[in-house]
């Protein structure tokens, strides 16, 4: 079900779209925010397993935006599990702060997921260290940090060990930001509360105040890297070493000119419009049909599959850009793999608008991340530096602001792809892509036929 509107499956209408989902636990994970659909589900019970003869227990602290009304306004507001943040935000709706209970001695894993659609986050809990142990559902390299952070669209499990004085400790999270826009700075905070930790109103009738954790400033770029450095796979794994498609993708901002400048849309500068691209391309879903749709049933004029390998001009990325590169175009281009072909992709931030640490997210895949540093990409001495022995496995990767990243993956798995920002406003504007990757040999290689009962778009 990693599937997108208007790629691999038919665009969503409000109201006309009814179905059922299967009583068993849904993954999170698989269905992530595809379709801006936000939604939660628990998980009935928990596992149990010994780690260095502590009990562990599984929880999750899923962060998202929710909107709330104040003084007849409504807003988004930064929640855990779908609950207000407590004493960050004074809401009357009967909403409470999410609290997770742990005994002493007690290891519990959590699983940390981004559904907060615009904002990339700084996490970390008062008093604690975290344990790394898996990102996008990819095992790591065990390292212990007292900050995590995470994307929209990433998770990130961790173990914490529940080894301090009994009491009430904040688990709190707050924005990281790269662009020079307005963001949402609000905290949001659930608290871990001690089994055995006195009440919180035992003290002469008044709360105890928890324990704050300390997070990085919001434009603490060097603790983001200083994180997302330190993963590493498990052990070695096998990263395509022959590459058979080199690819270069240019990702960021950009205006587009406005017709009607008086037009609620037309929030840029000078009469002009917000816009994103990858390559200049600025992209654009069907309304009508599905990518796959079209593809599969021979339907023209719905794309065409010539998206630029590389930038159609070659400028300096991060430098001070010309405005005439900053009017993307606007097209539905689609780049075309062989099954099983060794793809690298450099993902290059641009300084058009405002740099920034854009997640890109690609569908149906998960990737080595080989690489990454600040400036522009430079094909003759930064590949030396790449990891090609332990890099990290991930589905979503941010560029570094005003930097690039390197990811290598094999085109094993036919069909049409989304790869995009996955900031909502930047998908919005444009900041995407499709991959579609053509069937191999034999069934087990090739897009099973749709069912019978396919609903008509």
């Amino acid at each position: 079900m990693d599937g997108a509107s208007g790629c691999t499956k038919s665009p969503l209408w409000f109201g006309l779209n009814c179905f059922k989902l299967p009583s068993a636990t849904v993954d999170s994970y698989n269905l992530s925010a595809a379709q801006n659909i936000s939604f939660n589900e628990e998980k009935n019970g928990s596992f149990q397993a010994h780690l260095s003869e502590a009990e562990t227990h599984y929880h999750e602290f899923v962060i998202q935006a929710k909107p709330v009304k104040r003084l007849c306004r409504t807003h988004n507001s930064i929640t855990v599990n779908g609950l207000f943040p407590g004493p960050t935000l004074e809401v009357r709706d009967g909403d409470r702060t999410v609290r997770f209970p742990v005994g002493s001695g007690e290891t519990i894993l959590l699983r940390v997921i981004n559904s907060a659609l615009n904002q990339e986050l700084f996490f970390g809990v008062a008093n604690h260290r975290l344990t790394v142990v898996a990102v996008d559902a990819a095992y790591t390299k065990p390292f212990t940090t007292s900050v995590i952070m995470i994307a929209p669209g990433q998770t990130t499990d961790v173990l914490l060990t529940a080894d301090q004085t009994p009491g009430h400790y904040y688990m709190a999270a707050r924005a990281y930001n790269t662009a020079n826009a307005p963001f949402d700075n609000t905290t949001t905070t659930a608290t871990l509360e001690y089994k055995t930790a006195p009440p919180r109103n035992a003290k002469k009738g008044k709360q105890s105040t928890p324990i704050f954790p300390r997070l990085p400033g919001f434009n603490d770029t060097n603790s983001a890297i200083a994180f997302t450095s330190r993963l590493r796979s498990p052990s070695r794994v096998e990263v395509p070493l022959q590459i058979d498609e080199n690819l270069f993708f240019a990702v960021g901002l950009g205006l587009i000119n406005c017709t009607n400048p008086n037009s609620p849309r037309c929030q840029g500068p000078n009469g002009t419009r917000f816009a994103a691209s990858m390559n200049n391309m600025s992209f654009v879903l069907p309304t009508r049909n599905s990518l796959m749709q079209a593809y599969y049933q021979g339907q023209p004029g719905v794309f065409t599959t010539d998206f630029p390998p590389v930038p159609p001009v070659k400028f300096d990325y991060t430098g001070n850009v010309s405005r005439g590169l900053w009017q993307p175009v606007k097209a539905t281009k689609l780049y075309k793999l062989k099954f099983g072909a060794r793809v690298q992709i450099v993902l290059q931030d641009t300084s058009i608008v405002s740099v920034e640490d854009h997640p890109m997210h690609l569908h149906g895949y998960h990737f080595a991340v080989i690489g990454a540093g600040f400036g522009n990409f430079n094909p003759r001495t930064d590949p030396a530096k790449f990891n090609l022995i332990d890099p990290p496995y991930r589905n979503t990767i941010g560029t570094p602001p005003g930097g690039w990243v390197a990811i290598r993956f094999e085109a094993d798995n036919p069909g049409i792809w989304f790869m995009h920002c996955h900031l909502d406003s930047h998908l919005n504007w444009g900041l995407a892509m499709a991959f579609l990757v053509e069937n191999g040999v034999g069934e087990l290689q090739s897009v099973q036929p749709p069912p019978l009962d396919l609903p008509r778009c």
